[in-house]
């Protein structure tokens, strides 16, 4: 299963990690000097969670982002799930 959020499509971003040596300026040194980059990933915070569809009198379960929970919090489900079967997804 992929890492995507099924509500907002987080998903995993690439950025960089550094290694930093050297001592800081206002520290009255002569700088931070980089001296490594590895390649990282940024992983969105996912969660599996079971919901009860009241319309449809069962439970659906989705991955979501936290993020996505709020989401749902503010806009109710019912709207969340006719959003995501607009897009394509099966819920």
């Amino acid at each position: 299963m992929s890492k995507k959020c099924q509500v907002t499509g987080k998903v995993p971003v690439v950025g960089n990690s550094y290694a930093l040596r050297g001592i800081a300026k206002k520290k009255k040194g002569v700088g931070l000097k980089i001296t490594g980059i590895t390649k990282r990933r940024f992983l969105p915070n996912l969660v599996k969670k079971r919901f009860w569809l009241a319309e449809e009198n069962r439970f659906i379960t989705l991955r979501l982002s936290t993020s996505a929970m709020r989401t749902i919090d503010k806009n109710g489900l019912s709207a969340v799930v006719r959003g995501v079967r607009a897009s394509g997804q099966k819920v």
